[in-house]
């Protein structure tokens, strides 16, 4: 089975939902619910399952369910095709060069 892991640095009572790219090798995630009983994991987990295109029941936070700072794991998907989905796959663009100078 595919499986990926990401680590995460949640703002939870963001004022909107959004991955905001990337920090120090974390995904940087807002959501607008509350640290409060789950609510801000459940959150994520939501987002997450919704931009990698899978199920909620196949991401699961593993490590950091009572910090800002998390571990998810993403079943189902390998790790470059969640940075696709997310959006944070580096594009390499190439230029001409005119050597003819």
């Amino acid at each position: 089975m595919r499986v990926a892991e990401l680590r995460v640095r949640l703002q939870p009572r963001a004022t909107r939902e959004d991955i905001a790219g990337e920090r120090e090798g974390a995904l940087l995630v807002r959501v607008t619910e509350p640290p409060l009983q789950g609510r801000a994991n459940a959150a994520l987990v939501k987002l997450i399952a919704k931009r990698a295109g899978v199920a909620k029941g196949r991401v699961s936070v593993v490590r950091g369910a009572r910090s800002r700072d998390k571990v998810v794991r993403i079943e189902g998907i390998d790790e470059r095709e969640l940075r696709r989905a997310l959006g944070l796959e580096q594009r390499v663009t190439s230029h001409a060069v005119d050597r003819d100078t």
